[in-house]
């Protein structure tokens, strides 16, 4: 995944940091990144008071890649504004330098604003290129910061504010983790099996697991992320980075979060990556039955009177009304319909996860009812297949239906 490597010692790091505050700790990082044996570009992205360490590339070249210009980000005074433009400059700067294949990795540090901008580059690059955030910022919630890819985040424990005793020993630690990272041979693995992705959530389990078995027994390597938020933004920023040649997208719950606010959101661009990339996907209704919060007494008291299932002591599932339900299919249906690639759509007529069969806690017909017909109406006239099955997604025959559609599509794994 990384860029080739033509001679031993030619992997070059790109260090980002906002020099206008910080010198003597990117110094630091750079000369220890050299003594290991890496080359490194030292970039910066600061915008206020003049670099106190000379950059390899100053941040009137950052900005251009963007077309930004620092001297009037500084001169606005807005730190924020300034913050998210830098960001989206950097990502550019990252991404253009490691198409060209001149770097191999991306290192920084700092508290929440380079924080945000370095995040922002590594974010920008394809899984397997070496992530590295040294930060203030590491020992909360790094979501925003990880994204969907293989961001590490690094707890500077002290501030990054000067060279002492303890600072020394976290960011020397880091430059030799990024050392090793961007000189190690990549893993030698079995190629030629096509790599498609599957979502899965507890409560759709026998049906990814049945769907990816008989994958696999057609020549495929199937990558099951758990559909928590985290994992459908991995799973959809794969497939950005070109990396998947087909999407089993059997559990789109991350949609019921980012509608109603419940805590596993993957944001509203969910199930926009695969059509946007043109990648064959077959799609279901995995756990639209389910907004998810955290322990019962941290479900916000404005969703006391609603159907309430504690899953275990840290989540809590709220059912989904036939209003939202509606709203549900509506977003698939215009998200689906913009698709560039086959797409099909599998509709489990007896329940969309363990809990909404009959007789269960969810079961919902006038919900699932509700989903169903705004799908209808929705794709009326598309070009994407809608496939109704009197099944719950958990049969087997249900799994097996959609593994091999998108077989059909792909033309077989071996």
């Amino acid at each position: 995944m990384s860029p080739s490597r033509t001679a031993e010692g030619d992997s070059t790091v790109l260090l980002l940091g906002t020099l206008d505050t910080k010198g003597e700790e990117f110094e630091f990082l750079r000369e220890r990144l050299r003594r290991a044996g890496v080359a490194v570009l030292l970039a910066d992205v600061g915008t206020l008071e003049p670099p106190r360490v000379e950059p390899d590339i100053s941040r009137e070249e950052v900005g251009a890649e963007t077309g930004v210009d620092p001297a009037a980000l500084a001169e606005a005074g807005d730190r924020g504004a300034a913050i998210g433009t830098m960001a989206a400059a950097a990502a550019a700067l990252a991404r253009r330098l490691h198409d060209e294949g001149r770097i191999h990795g991306v290192l920084s540090a700092g508290g929440s604003g380079n924080t945000a901008i370095a995040t922002a580059a590594m974010q920008a690059l394809p899984v397997g290129v070496p992530k590295l955030m040294v930060s203030t910022m590491a020992a909360g919630d790094t979501s925003d910061y990880v994204g969907g890819v293989d961001v590490m985040m690094m707890a500077s424990v002290t501030d990054v504010a000067g060279i002492n005793s303890i600072s020394s020993r976290i960011l020397a630690n880091a430059a030799a983790a990024m050392a090793g990272m961007v000189t190690a041979e990549p893993p030698e693995l079995e190629g030629g099996r096509p790599l498609v992705a599957a979502t899965m959530f507890g409560v759709t389990t026998p049906c990814v697991t049945r769907a990816r078995e008989a994958l696999e027994e057609k020549g495929y390597e199937v990558l099951v992320f758990h559909a928590t938020g985290t994992g459908g933004k991995a799973m959809e920023a794969l497939v950005d980075g070109g990396l998947l040649t087909g999407v089993l997208d059997i559990t789109t719950t991350e949609l019921c979060d980012d509608l109603v606010g419940g805590v596993l959101s993957a944001g509203p661009s969910r199930l926009e990556a695969a059509g946007r990339a043109g990648v064959p996907q077959v799609v279901s209704l995995g756990a639209l039955d389910m907004v998810n919060f955290g322990a019962r007494e941290t479900v916000p008291p404005k969703f006391d009177d609603r159907n309430l299932y504690v899953h275990n002591p840290s989540v809590t599932l709220m059912r989904t009304t036939a209003e939202e339900s509606a709203e549900l299919g509506r977003r698939i249906a215009a998200k689906l319909s913009r698709a560039g690639g086959p797409v099909s759509l599998f509709v489990p007529l007896r329940g969309v996860s363990m809990i909404d069969a009959e007789g269960q806690p969810f079961h919902d017909p006038e919900a699932d009812a509700a989903l169903f017909d705004a799908l209808r109406d929705g794709l009326e006239g598309s070009s994407v297949e809608l496939v109704e099955l009197d099944n719950n997604v958990n049969d087997e025959e249900f799994a097996m239906a959609m593994a091999e559609k998108l077989d059909g599509y792909l033309g077989g794994g071996r």
